[in-house]
């Protein structure tokens, strides 16, 4: 069957990428999940709790011939820390761990120079925006809406 997009292989590719780091304490969730407080940290892929789209995309011809497409999408992701206190520092400073981690892993770097294509499903992938969510309810929490963006020709 024809690949009519890149979108399921780079975001189970991603999803395989997050769990590999072993961050310690953290459970990766692929898309949605019933939301948990006991859980201190979480890292969902294809799901924000601000968004209803799991992923947005946009396809376009390559080339005259109209035989290849170039498709740009970006995958909706959300990470938590909370705690038990009211300390949001340390809160704030776990979830950028977390994310860091994530930025990491799909950088490119002299190690691993094919890092940006979530082991090939794309042309290149980056953690493109985010946004900080505070609260002191029940304990210090934080949270970080992301994206990652990736181009893949199709």
């Amino acid at each position: 069957m024809a690949t009519t997009s890149r979108v399921p292989d780079a975001i189970d590719a991603l999803v395989g990428i997050v769990k590999g780091l072993g961050l310690e304490d953290v459970r990766v969730v692929d898309g949605p999940d019933a939301v948990n407080a006991t859980e201190k940290h979480r890292i969902h892929i294809g799901w924000s709790p601000a968004g209803e789209a799991a992923v947005t995309l946009q396809q376009q011809w390559n080339a005259a011939g109209a035989r290849t497409r170039d498709e740009q999408f970006t995958i909706a992701c959300y990470a938590e820390s909370r705690g038990g206190d009211k300390d949001m520092s340390a809160r704030r400073r776990r979830l950028f761990d977390m994310v860091a981690a994530i930025e990491q892993a799909i950088r490119a770097t002299a190690q691993n120079p094919q890092a940006p294509d979530l082991n090939g499903t794309v042309l290149w992938a980056e953690l493109s925006t985010g946004d900080l969510i505070q609260n002191q309810a029940d304990g210090a929490f934080a949270g970080l809406a992301f994206s990652v963006t990736c181009r893949a020709r199709i």
